[in-house]
């Protein structure tokens, strides 16, 4: 593999955090700033779904991309 494409696999995968650190904060101002309960439940799910994201997007990524073993 060489030097560009681990340095894309990288920050794609710095890149999925920072979407769902992103996402996170968006939803909890929205929760924290909502007037109406519909509207609170929106912005948790929003940070459930932004914090699911920041767990599962990156491993999913090294998983995909790891150095098979050598025979």
């Amino acid at each position: 593999m060489s030097g560009h494409t681990a340095r894309r696999r990288w920050l794609a995968m710095v890149g999925s955090r920072l979407a769902g650190s992103i996402g996170a904060i968006f939803g909890l101002v929205l929760a924290a700033r909502a007037h109406d309960w519909p509207t609170k439940a929106l912005g948790v799910a929003i940070t459930l779904s932004a914090l699911a994201v920041i767990a599962i997007v990156p491993a999913s990524f090294a998983q995909r991309w790891r150095t098979p073993p050598q025979p």
